[in-house]
């Protein structure tokens, strides 16, 4: 799955404008993750069509990067995030950002942007999900 994160000055009506962008061009946000840290706001979309996001996005000022995320479900009990993020430290993989996209007290469903995508899906290939079944 691609993602697009904006870093942008966090303000008053920052959401709200990036959501009716999105909306005018009629793309639905299938995720979002919002954070401020020291003033910027880093904000993390998930949208079908990645591509015309970037561009309405683009086109009214923000500057929007795609990632490719790892999407992986997780039996939802203690210690299975430690078994996927060591996995992934033991061969060097960096994780750049995690979202928790779902959970529903028996799975949990994240979002891994990595450094090296391609080796983190086949290493955590047990786990991964397709779009269709993420939520």
């Amino acid at each position: 799955m691609k993602t697009i994160t904006i870093v942008a000055d966090d303000r008053v009506g920052l959401v709200a404008d990036i959501s009716y962008i999105l909306s005018k061009s009629k793309l639905n946000i299938e995720s979002i993750n919002v954070d401020v840290v020291a003033g910027k706001a880093i904000i993390t979309l998930s949208i079908a069509d990645i591509v015309k996001a970037k561009e309405a996005l683009e086109s009214s000022g923000y500057k929007a990067e795609e990632i490719n995320a790892v999407i992986v479900k997780l039996p939802d009990q203690p210690g299975e995030l430690n078994n996927v993020t060591a996995l992934l430290s033991k061969e060097k993989i960096n994780i750049l950002n995690l979202h928790m996209l779902s959970k529903d007290g028996r799975f949990t469903v994240l979002s891994l942007n990595v450094d090296k995508p391609k080796r983190a899906s086949k290493l955590l290939e047990k786990y991964l999900i397709s779009n269709e079944t993420m939520l």
